[in-house]
């Protein structure tokens, strides 16, 4: 990332938190939340600001900002500081949110599994009230196994990834992502515990974040990630548990409300394990080095999940 659109970002950032301020006043110097592809955050004071992706659709964005400011999501969404982009960086948009505070990555014991159901529940019962592109669930995990591909041409790791994408059902590996009686819930799309803060920080209640992916789909891809950490053995049964029960108990149309709930999870769920585990060959390679243990945990389902016949090629707990 170019340090002009961080120190662009701060700046933006500490205009909006310190109206009237000078230049140089002593607030701390803004700090840098994120920087990867898909977008540049950094925070000055109660203001955050994002540069979003290159290549956003841009129109896009702005249909998803008026619903993040949609008073019936007030409680689930966080809402942005402007109803609008903010003057673009280098060709990005620009985006102005309050601060909230994150998940403690240090003490999983406190993850708040039970109130990111609650408010996924509360998403998708949500109708929309304005055009949305499908959610981009799928898209992403497209893209996952393309960068694979590039970072790892031809090398036989990947081929367990690439065979248990091979067995998706053509649905879930195109950016139309679910069959038609299921294409039209409001979704998030990249549902992980780092898409939670709390607003008003420290203590406010818990809220969604990131609107990049959201939009129109099957609600279930927003329960696949953590259907397929449980699956895989990463998340314990019974946080999962919690999480499957809580969502349910607060109507939440992804599954079935009691039994089973893998025939509408099994195939989303595969297809997280195929994007997390492509996303961790391509990022070991360009580290110049071998998986990790937690990364070698998904690779390893997704070899299992090949090893499958095809009409069984689900990684579903007994």
């Amino acid at each position: 990332m170019s340090t002009a659109v961080v120190r662009a970002l701060g700046a933006l950032a500490h205009r909006a938190a310190h109206p009237g301020s000078p230049a140089h006043c002593a607030c701390p110097p803004p700090a840098v939340l994120a920087d990867r592809a898909d977008g540049t955050v950094v925070r000055s004071g109660h203001v955050v600001a994002k540069a979003h992706a290159p290549g956003t659709d841009t129109p896009g964005l702005l249909t998803r900002l008026t619903l993040a400011n949609d008073s019936r999501l007030r409680g689930i969404l966080l809402a942005p500081l402007r109803p609008r982009p903010a003057t673009p960086l280098h060709g990005r948009p620009v985006t102005l949110w309050p601060h909230g505070r994150p998940v403690d990555a240090d003490d999983p014991d406190a993850a708040p599994w039970e109130e990111a159901a609650v408010l996924l529940a509360g998403l998708h019962r949500t109708p929309a009230t304005v055009p949305l592109p499908p959610m981009r669930g799928p898209a992403k995990a497209a893209l996952a196994v393309a960068r694979m591909r590039a970072a790892r041409p031809g090398e036989p790791a990947t081929a367990p990834v690439l065979e248990a994408w091979r067995r998706l059902p053509p649905w879930a590996r195109d950016e139309a992502a679910a069959p038609p009686h299921r294409s039209g819930f409001l979704c998030h799309g990249d549902l992980h515990l780092g898409q939670l803060v709390r607003h008003p920080a420290p203590d406010g209640p818990w809220l969604l974040i990131d609107i990049d992916d959201m939009g129109l789909g099957d609600p279930a891809w927003d329960l696949a990630r953590p259907a397929a950490w449980y699956a895989a053995g990463l998340l314990p049964p019974d946080v999962w548990l919690r999480f499957l029960d809580t969502y349910r108990a607060a109507g939440g149309p992804a599954v079935r409300a009691e039994g089973d709930p893998w025939p509408e999870l099994d195939v989303p769920a595969r297809a997280l394990t195929v994007q997390t585990a492509a996303l961790a060959l391509a990022k070991s390679a360009a580290e110049g080095r071998s998986p990790d243990e937690v990364e070698q945990v998904v690779i390893d389902a997704c070899a299992r999940i090949a090893s499958l016949q095809p009409e069984l090629a689900a990684e579903r707990p007994s």
